[in-house]
């Protein structure tokens, strides 16, 4: 097990100004890395869209470098003024770009530009319209694996979104639940990828080979505990592709 995970294939990405973590003192891309500022109160303020006003400081989306920066107080050290953050600052952040990727996943489905369902999501691959493939990280294994071989076999690989739970996945589709879903190629996709990336650092996350893919834990899958494409239960015949999720 890793945390981070990554995507493949993705290509080039354009250039954007680097900024230095506060835990690992390493420099990279925003996209990987998380803002904060100081609230009034001296509170440390996660600013995910890095849009708040104010000196900012930046942070790994990295739970083991979350951790390091609230033991150390290395926050207060940054901001060169008393700075106080919560010792759960960690899953605060992940419960954020969890709530901050499914309302992602939701503005696409309210532009017509995000679809659920094994049949509908195979469709939009097979097409090559998609951008994204997000799938439940809780779903059977062989729906998902399915899906995964699909978005691969193109001439431009599909970026492979499997960090959200299928309840969470579900919120952004208005039900209970969901297990696949495709969004299209754009901006949306794109933000979305990146929030994947940034999420996936504060969950377990378990790397693949051989995809492009933002992976999320294999809990169960295809075992006790996974769900099958139905919503039900998956056991060790659970036929791939059945229902509409």
């Amino acid at each position: 097990m890793t945390r981070g995970g990554g995507i493949r294939n993705r290509g080039k990405s354009r250039t954007e100004p680097e900024r230095r973590c506060i835990a690992s003192g390493e420099s990279g891309p925003t996209e990987r890395l998380i803002r904060f500022v100081l609230g009034p109160g001296g509170e440390v303020v996660p600013d995910l869209a890095a849009k708040l006003p104010g000196r900012g400081v930046w942070l790994s989306a990295d739970r083991a470098l979350v951790g390091k920066a609230v033991a150390k107080k290395l926050f207060a050290r940054a901001f060169r003024a008393p700075a106080t953050a919560p010792t759960d600052l960690a899953d605060r952040l992940e419960a954020l770009l969890a709530r901050r990727l499914i309302e992602l996943i939701g503005l696409a489905r309210k532009a017509g530009q995000a679809v659920t369902g094994f049949e509908k999501v195979r469709a939009r691959l097979a097409e090559g319209s998609a951008g994204a493939l997000v799938q439940a990280r809780d779903g059977a294994a062989d729906g998902r694996a399915k899906l995964a071989r699909l978005a691969r076999s193109g001439s431009q690989p599909v970026p492979v979104i499997e960090v959200l739970d299928s309840a969470e996945l579900g919120l952004a589709f208005g039900r209970d639940f969901a297990i696949h879903a495709a969004l299209d190629r754009g901006g949306v996709a794109d933000r979305a990828i990146a929030e994947a990336m940034r999420l996936c650092g504060l969950r377990v996350c378990e790397s693949q080979m051989g995809g492009s893919q933002v992976d999320g834990p294999q809990q169960g899958a295809g075992g006790a505990g996974a769900r099958s494409n139905d919503g039900t239960q998956a056991g060790p015949e659970t036929a791939p592709g059945q229902g509409d999720r």
